[in-house]
């Protein structure tokens, strides 16, 4: 039988034993809110950053490669860059290239015309039989406009006539199409069409 003196001893160890366990759950929990824990390391490094912001689906002029192609006729070849996707469907004087989905085109009419640049631009315009027309610029030389089509929605079309003359006759016309959300692109893929065109005896101003 256990004496008073021997009763107060056990009670005072189990006491011990208890605070003991306490402490050390504290501190496990304190250690894990602290990011000491390797489990909870783990879980903030493995989160997945955040995409970057979308760009739209309009065509990407800085999206672009280009490459030669070479029209005309053997005794008046003709040759300019267009993006490297884009296909030939036709070829001669008046080829025309299309990006595989069908979406974008550029063409060229090599025939040349005794008509100004200026004068094809009207023209052009009046000729345009598109509803919900809209002439957003026609200076230069180049008009673009907008219009719906029946079956593909809202389109966009740029034409630029190419002088090598001083703007009294016409040597080359360049157009290109796609939609109105592709502006910027379009733009680009004229302007490079229209720097490297090489014609078989000078080069346009």
């Amino acid at each position: 039988m256990l004496t008073p003196r021997h009763q107060a001893l056990l009670m005072t160890l189990a006491g011990m034993t208890v605070g003991v366990a306490v402490f050390g759950s504290v501190l496990a929990i304190n250690s894990i809110r602290n990011g000491d824990d390797k489990r909870a390391t783990d879980v903030v490094t493995s989160q997945t950053p955040p995409s970057t912001t979308p760009r739209g689906d309009g065509l990407q002029a800085d999206s672009l490669q280009y490459t030669a192609q070479t029209f005309g006729t053997d005794r008046a070849p003709v040759s300019a860059e267009v993006p490297s996707t884009w296909k030939g469907t036709q070829d001669g004087q008046r080829p025309r290239f299309l990006d595989p989905t069908g979406v974008w085109q550029i063409r060229f009419d090599t025939r040349g015309s005794s008509k100004s640049p200026e004068r094809q631009v009207s023209e052009r315009e009046r000729s345009i039989q598109e509803q919900q027309l809209k002439v957003l610029s026609r200076d230069n030389g180049t008009l673009i406009y907008t219009y719906v089509d029946s079956t593909r929605g809202p389109r966009m079309g740029l034409s630029r006539w190419v002088s090598t003359d001083n703007g009294d006759s016409t040597a080359v016309e360049i157009t290109v199409g796609g939609r109105p959300q592709d502006d910027a692109a379009l733009r680009a893929v004229l302007d490079h069409a229209t720097q490297t065109l090489q014609l078989p005896d000078n080069r346009p101003n």
